[in-house]
Order: C-alpha cells, then structure tokens, then sequence
C-alpha cells in the first residue's frame, strides 16, 4: 500500500502530523504499536492530571473547614481514583481514533521499522510482516522510563511512572526517586491520599532545571504536607528481598537506609530508537538522539524525526509543534502547502508541572539571563498579596519575572501556585511578539484574578508596585 506519508507512532506528535498532512491533501497512514494517543493520552499527561484532580478534591474535602463548611471526613477510594484515571485515557484515545477516521488517515496497528529508504515493514500482533510505502516517512516514537543500574524496574516494588498509575492497592509508604515533573507530580498525589513519601534528588535542588527561587517554594510547601527531602543524594542500591524496599541512599554525611512499600524511579526518560532500521539507513544518532534539521528531516532525505527521539524539549505541546512544522515543509516540497514554516523557538517553549502547587515557566532562569551577561530588573509579586488567591484560599507561591534591563526586553517567567499553568501563555505570546515591560503594565489586567500577578510582578520589577 502506497502512501505520501507514513508516521510511526501516535503520540502527540505521531497523531498530530497525522492530521496536519491529510488537512493539506496528503495521503496518510499512521502506525502505532499498543494504543492510539500513545504515552500522553493513555500514560502520561491526561491520566496523570485525572489523577492529581482526584487528590485535590480530597484535599479540598479535608480542608473543608477552612471555607466554612462542615464535611465529613474524606476518604480515598484508591481502587476508585486509578479507575477514573483510567477511564479519562480511554475516552482520549477513543477521540483520537474518532480524528483519524473524520481525516481519512488509514490506522495499522503493530511495529513498525524502517526497512528501505521510503518502506516501513510493520509486524502485526500475529507475528505477520507487511511492508508498506511512502515518499515521506515521520519517526514519532517518542520515549520510555530511564532504568538506573541500582534500582531496575521490577513492576512491584520498584516501578516506573505506568505502574505508579495502576497499582493494585495503595502503598503505606514511597521512595520516590528523582524530582522533575514525574516525580513531584506522583509526590503529590500519593501524599494526598495518605501514603508517606520520601523524594531522593541527585541535584542539590527539587525541580532543578526551574528558577532555584520556584525550588526553594515547592520544598517548604512538600515539607509542610509532611513529604522527606533529601536533595544532593544518590540511590545506590536497593534491595527487594524483604515485604517491601529498603533504599541505601548516598548522602554528603554518609550512607543511610530507607525503607517503603515501593520505590518509584523517576530518573528521567530514554528516546525509542532502537529496532527502527535507523542503523542499516544510515541515520545519524547522538547521545541517544536523532538530529534532524529546522524542518526535522534527518540526514537522509524522506526520513523525519519528531518528539522525544530528538534533542528538543521532551514535551507533548513541543512534539505537535514540530508535527505541523514537519509535515508543512513536506507540503510545501510537495507543491500543497503556500510557505516554509517558521522554525520553532525552543527559548521559547512554556514547561508546565502539575504538582500543587503547580509550577510553569518560560524563557530564561534568573541565573541563566545572568550568565548570558545580560543586565537585568527582576520582579516577583506573591500570591499571599493577591485577593483573587486569598478569596481562593490559594496563597502559596509568586510569579517571578526577568527583564532585560537596556531594552525592556522580557527574559523570563517563573511561576509557582494555583493554576499558573493557565497564566503561563501570556508570556510565550508576548514573547513571541517581542514585548517590553511596558506594554505588559500598559495592558489592563482584570481584577480580581491570579493572572494580574503577572502585571504586579512586572511593575515590582520597575519599581512602580501598586499592592505590595
């Protein structure tokens, strides 16, 4: 069967190319080995939130009181939540199928690998080969969980971000290694509904790729739910023998043992790379990344790779940017689409974490700007001063924001509290349209909302602060 284009995988990026090329008049076809929506929809992005939703709504029932309200205690129905969270995935993917159906794209379920330049060879869950072709073939195979010598995932006492999503029975107590969005995003939801948890960091700090002023906020309030940090620390064996984990965790005193019901490594993600015929095509591979160009065709020509397998931001809205970017330079190759696409700006990509509080960013650290050697005005305004936030009860956190300080140029955004992840895109707009400080103060901002903490920061940053 021939095609335009073929795209291996149906992740956010996989299916969003899908789209993209039939919307443009190409004939598609998309491969997918397990489940339409791939990791995102069905592992990891929606689930993850239905999950964190369930534990907020437990922590809204038990701090019921606070908002007058009288409530009985709350209790959580462990086997309840994961089902929910299940069922939210399930829907998602079924959308997805439901997309590709409405945009005519021809679904082929089982593994594909490259075979020849311009042929993918897809094994069925019957062990049967077909082999298909396309003059344009887009690799969105996105990533797995990062496996750590001393602590390889068991699936029962020591488990990965998908066994964390479906444990049978709820843990009394969890080791939860490392503390980028996977980890602290889990933290908080165990937490929550009762079990002890415990986060180890190799880095000095949680979060550590956010603003070291977003850290130190996300561990004074995980110390204040009760979660251990250890930061500056290293798992360096763990032995399962026993009912449940028992941890040797190095430390800058010395060595000390944890024990837990299970630990839950959160050490980062791997690109999918192997088994694709990426060797016998001669495709060029570093560090475990495949390098495209701005339009993500590889080194060989007819060959594309977007997502997790390639050296950008390891994000979901990041692999569906660079999907319409792809497949638009293919449409403009092929005489159906009217322009090259613009190259995506990577310095300008929002990361989100859903912990709570929730964390979002965009463009440069306090650090970073520093260390660019630009001159700076640093503005932050705390949630604690904003009525919206006080009405809410949700006062933890600020919104923190760099500016350069020659041209007004805006740098950085750095946000910890409820909902940021909502306020986050003023700031890749206004970025994007190369706004100053000054248009930032000269846009009203509706009162009373946690957004217009964007506005006060900006004018602390200036000195022209109205309510601090």
């Amino acid at each position: 069967m021939n095609f335009d284009v073929i795209v291996v995988g149906s992740g956010p990026g996989g299916y969003v190319a899908a789209i993209r090329a039939s919307q443009l008049g190409l004939k598609v076809g998309i491969i997918e080995k397990e489940s339409l929506g791939g990791i995102c929809l069905n592992w990891g992005c929606i689930p993850t939130k239905a999950l964190i939703k369930s534990a907020q709504v437990l922590e809204y029932f038990n701090h019921a009181a606070d908002y007058g309200i009288t409530a009985g205690a709350a209790i959580a129905d462990f086997a309840a939540v994961v089902k929910r969270s299940r069922g939210v995935a399930d829907k998602m993917s079924k959308g997805v199928q439901f997309l590709m159906k409405k945009n005519k794209i021809e679904v082929i379920m089982g593994y594909g690998k490259l075979k020849a330049k311009g042929q993918v060879e897809v094994t069925g869950a019957d062990g049967k080969a077909t082999v298909y072709e396309a003059k344009h073939i887009i690799l969105a195979t996105g990533g797995r969980a990062r496996q750590l010598p001393s602590m390889p995932i068991d699936n029962k006492k020591i488990i990965g971000y998908r066994d964390a999503m479906v444990l049978p029975t709820q843990p009394k107590s969890m080791i939860v290694c490392g503390s980028g969005a996977i980890g602290v995003e889990f933290a908080y939801v165990y937490n929550a509904m009762g079990t002890k948890v415990t986060i180890v960091e190799f880095a000095p700090r949680i979060v550590p790729v956010e603003d070291e002023d977003v850290s130190k906020e996300l561990e004074k309030s995980y110390k204040k739910k009760g979660i251990d940090i250890m930061t500056s620390a290293e798992v360096t064996k763990v032995d399962t023998s026993g009912a449940g984990v028992k941890a040797t965790v190095k430390t800058a005193t010395g060595e000390v043992v944890l024990e837990a019901d299970v630990l839950l490594s959160a050490v980062g993600v791997v690109a999918n790379i192997e088994n694709l015929g990426l060797e016998a095509l001669g495709v060029t591979v570093e560090k475990g990344k495949v390098i495209t160009d701005n339009y993500y065709q590889t080194n060989v020509s007819g060959i594309y790779a977007i997502g997790d397998m390639t050296p950008g931001q390891a994000l979901a809205h990041v692999a569906s940017k660079e999907a319409i970017i792809c497949v638009e330079a293919i449409a403009k190759a092929e005489g159906k689409y009217h322009h090259m696409p613009e190259a995506l700006d990577y310095g300008n990509v929002p990361g989100c974490t859903y912990c709570s509080p929730e964390i979002a960013s965009c463009g440069m650290t306090e650090k970073q700007a520093r260390e660019a050697g630009y001159d700076i005005k640093v503005g932050k305004f705390p949630f604690s001063a904003s009525g919206k936030a006080s009405a809410a009860g949700a006062t933890e956190g600020f919104v923190k924001v760099i500016y350069d300080a020659k041209y007004g140029e805006w740098l950085g955004t750095h946000m910890i509290g409820a909902n940021v992840t909502e306020i986050i895109a003023q700031t890749v707009t206004a970025r994007k349209l190369e706004t100053t400080y000054m248009e930032v103060l000269n846009s009203i901002h509706p009162h009373p909302t946690m957004s217009e903490a964007v506005m006060e920061a900006t004018a602390a940053a200036y000195g022209e602060v109205i309510h601090l």
